[in-house]
């Protein structure tokens, strides 16, 4: 299996070289602050026990607290957190929301166990990891394979363990406990934001624009579900279990409705087509909302389109991203486009911490604002991750100025 991180030490390595940022700063990022390897055992349905090797890996809290999501997956390894709490750092710095990067998981695969051994699951890892996670020091969040029910068991667990009433220290609740309105598709709708500005600054149609979308989970979903709405038409969607084309337009609702129902998008009524042919498709835009290194050397020269945006964090390599740029076709980083769902975490952290919550429309146009914002920020010329890094490294590189850590 290929070593996460490596394409974390890469890019850094390129960011290095550009000689704006104080070779001290990196000195504070390049290793996570700590990494913490659990062990726990969990009654399964047959009454016998089972080992689970979870992980939680706390990355910098310059910023703020830890924040970063918990995922089950059967890939889920050190290498891969270690790079997704990295990842969160600086998600976090560019959105300029006062946290730090975490990240979490458990390497099983969610649907080979029953409801009650998830949720046996889901208590057994918060015991084992409580004592590192709190509302002011890491506050996990639901990532590929969990999700808000999972989540509420972890918060009811650990206010059985601490004995005190304590919503702030998970986000991505359910909204009978402590949730936030438009939590759910948070994630998906930034990325969409994310092409809504671009549609806007390169003042292009919608009506005539068209992308595919790789993953069609709860990012990939929502985010094909808002294009939709904003009058762009879906030419190609997949997931684990199998992918689809029609030139004519797939109807999102209805995948989406049959996704769920099937576990999955095998057995749906478009044209089957293969991984490798979904990535042949000519679109304006590609939406890759699946899992890591996804687009690579070995397909990045099938790629034909006008612009990527990431929603699964880091689809493209970093030598796939720079020969997309050498060919013209702009690349939005994971940091920039998925972050709408930390950003609207941020919004429920705050809700639960003031006992006062928002309307859905209240938290929509904040997450619009902060998206627009953001996204007028970056230079719209050269390479858009390198410009995304650099802005949140010069962030991080100013607090340790002010905190005296490194001159100015």
């Amino acid at each position: 299996m290929a070593n996460l991180f490596d394409e974390v030490t890469k890019f850094l390595d390129i960011l290095k070289s550009k000689n704006t940022i104080s070779s001290k700063l990196f000195e504070f990022i390049e290793v996570p602050q700590n990494e913490y390897i659990v062990h726990f055992p969990v009654e399964m349905d047959n009454g016998e026990y089972k080992m689970f090797k979870g992980y939680r890996v706390q990355h910098n809290n310059l910023l703020g607290p830890y924040k970063g999501g918990i995922r089950f997956w059967n890939t889920v390894n050190l290498s891969e957190v270690n790079a997704l709490a990295f990842w969160m750092t600086i998600k976090c710095a560019l959105a300029d929301i006062p946290f730090g990067g975490g990240k979490g998981g458990i390497k099983l695969n969610p649907n080979n166990y029953s409801d009650k051994e998830i949720e046996r699951i889901s208590r057994g890892f918060t015991r084992a990891i409580s004592y590192f996670i709190g509302e002011n020091k890491d506050i996990p969040a639901p990532d590929v394979g969990t999700n808000s029910k999972i989540i509420d068991y972890m918060t009811d667990q650990y206010q059985k363990l601490n004995g005190r009433h304590n919503l702030g220290v998970f986000t991505g609740k359910s909204l009978n406990f402590g949730g936030s309105l438009g939590r759910e598709y948070a994630t998906g709708k930034g990325v969409a934001l994310s092409v809504e500005r671009y549609i806007y600054h390169n003042k292009l149609d919608a009506k005539k624009l068209t992308f595919t979308t790789q993953g069609f989970g709860n990012v990939g979903y929502w985010t094909a579900y808002f294009l939709c709405e904003l009058g762009l038409k879906c030419l190609a969607i997949g997931d684990h279990t199998a992918y689809y084309e029609s030139q004519d337009g797939i109807n999102i609702k209805a995948a989406g409705e049959y996704a769920k129902t099937n576990k999955g998008l095998k057995g749906f009524t478009h044209n089957e087509i293969t991984k490798e042919d979904f990535f042949k498709i000519k679109a304006d835009f590609i939406l890759p909302c699946a899992l890591e290194t996804q687009i690579t050397m070995d397909n990045v020269e099938d790629i034909n389109c006008r612009a990527i945006f990431e929603g699964a964090n880091g689809p493209v390599t970093v030598d796939a991203d720079k020969r997309l740029n050498e060919r013209g076709i702009d690349v939005y980083p994971d940091i920039l486009c998925n972050s709408g769902g930390v950003i609207v975490s941020y919004f429920e952290w705050l809700q639960n911490k003031n006992c006062e919550y928002l309307s859905e429309d209240v938290i929509n146009d904040k997450l619009r604002n902060k998206i627009f914002a953001v996204f007028d920020s970056i230079n719209l010329e050269g390479n858009k991750r390198e410009h995304c890094y650099l802005k949140a490294l010069k962030k991080l590189e100013n607090n340790l100025i002010s905190r005296g850590l490194i001159n100015s």
